[in-house]
Order: structure tokens, then C-alpha cells, then sequence
């Protein structure tokens, strides 16, 4: 995950130094696609980064939907688990 600021200067620097993305990327050390987004981000926005934070999630309900999901899928995983241990001790 990157911080806002990063992602803000990141378009920035595209913008001012003249480069390809592709080249701007590279010496970011970034994907091209992720800096490719950023821009388009930046250009939906009026040259800013929009930025909801960790998890990107726009609300606190969506965030603890997720969080319900993972622990389900988790709990899903672990019963597949037991099923297994138990048809292996059976036999």
C-alpha cells in the first residue's frame, strides 16, 4: 500500500519530468498499470489523488462486511479441513 502522498507525488513527477509512464514506473519501482491508475484517478479528480485509505472501503459497513466475508470464508476452510482429517482417521 502506498500513502497518498506518495501516489500524489508519484503523478506529479510524471507530469513535470517529461517521461513515459512506463519510465516513471520503472524508476518508482511501481507497476505501470498502478501509476497508469493513479493518473487517471488524478485526472477524474481535478489533478489530485483520491484516497479512502487502507482497505479502500467507502464506508464503515463495507468494511465490516468484508470482515464477516474473510471470517466466513475462514470458518469454510476450516470445516473443509476437519472433513478431510476426519475421512483420513476413518479409514
Amino acid at each position: 500500500q502506498f500513502s497518498k502522498e506518495f501516489k500524489q507525488d508519484a503523478v506529479n513527477y510524471y507530469y513535470s519530468s517529461g517521461k513515459t509512464g512506463e519510465e516513471v514506473a520503472k524508476e518508482l519501482k511501481i507497476g505501470k498499470s498502478t501509476l497508469s491508475s493513479w493518473i487517471r484517478n488524478a485526472k477524474n479528480h481535478e489533478g489530485l489523488i483520491e484516497h479512502r485509505g487502507s482497505g479502500n472501503f467507502s464506508s464503515d459497513a463495507e468494511k465490516e462486511n468484508a470482515r464477516l466475508r474473510k471470517e466466513l470464508r475462514d470458518a469454510k476452510d476450516a470445516i473443509e479441513i476437519l472433513k478431510k482429517a476426519m475421512s483420513i482417521l476413518n479409514d
